[in-house]
């Protein structure tokens, strides 16, 4: 059985490009490695997910209740593990995703603001996805810990994902959601014993390979 590692952080902290990095790297190495990216926007599956973050649902993140949006994100996870990625675990590899059940922790638990309720939702998640749809669990997730400030800078200057517009989804114009959205992806981290890697130093965004080695460092400990 191969290693899933998850690489997960609120709203443009650098997942898709410490991913790739990621990838390369370990590829150079002489692992034998494949990613993935969530949502899967290339496929039927991200349907609803698109519809969702569109605000076809509702103009904001609240107006769909967390389970319900987590529903949507984990069938695409499930299509894009039984035709895509299954047979690389199967056959020993390293799958490296961007974003995954993880996610779920972070963006829809943030909908919920007493703990009990929230512990309850994310015991729901793992749960529902790990056990009731059959997704492997991770073998390691990595947290990059981008504060809301930087994020949104960052954010400025990329295209939406969905469309390749400059349109932002109803995650990443809500402000006060990407803020409570950040507090929670700490407390879910903490909960659950991710890896976090500190992205801004003195209020300055480190190097993205400065970054990248830390991570390596941190995946190699488990290989």
């Amino acid at each position: 059985m191969g290693r899933l590692i998850v690489i997960e952080g609120v709203d443009s902290s650098g997942k898709a490009t410490q991913t790739k990095l990621l990838f390369d790297k370990l590829n150079k190495i002489g692992f034998a490695v494949e990613s993935v990216e969530f949502p899967d926007y290339k496929s039927n599956s991200s349907a609803l997910v698109k519809m969702y973050l569109n605000g076809e649902f509702g103009k904001n993140a609240e107006d769909v209740n967390p389970y319900a949006a987590s529903a949507f994100f984990a069938v695409d996870r499930v299509a894009s593990y039984l035709t895509k990625w299954k047979k690389h675990l199967d056959d020993g590899k390293i799958v490296i995703a961007d974003r995954y059940t993880t996610s779920n922790f972070i963006h829809q638990a943030a909908k919920i603001s007493d703990c009990k309720e929230k512990d309850k939702f994310l015991d729901w998640v793992s749960d529902f996805e790990y056990n009731k749809l059959g997704l492997p669990a991770p073998d390691l997730t990595i947290f990059l810990d981008m504060p809301v400030a930087q994020a949104k800078i960052l954010m400025a200057n990329r295209l939406n994902k969905i469309d390749n517009s400059q349109t932002l989804d109803i995650h990443e114009s809500d402000t006060e959601y990407l803020e409570h959205s950040y507090k929670n992806a700490h407390y879910v981290a903490d909960k659950f014993g991710w890896h976090k890697i500190l992205c801004v130093k003195d209020e300055k965004v480190r190097s993205i390979e400065d970054i990248s080695e830390e991570i390596l460092s941190a995946v190699k400990s488990i290989l």
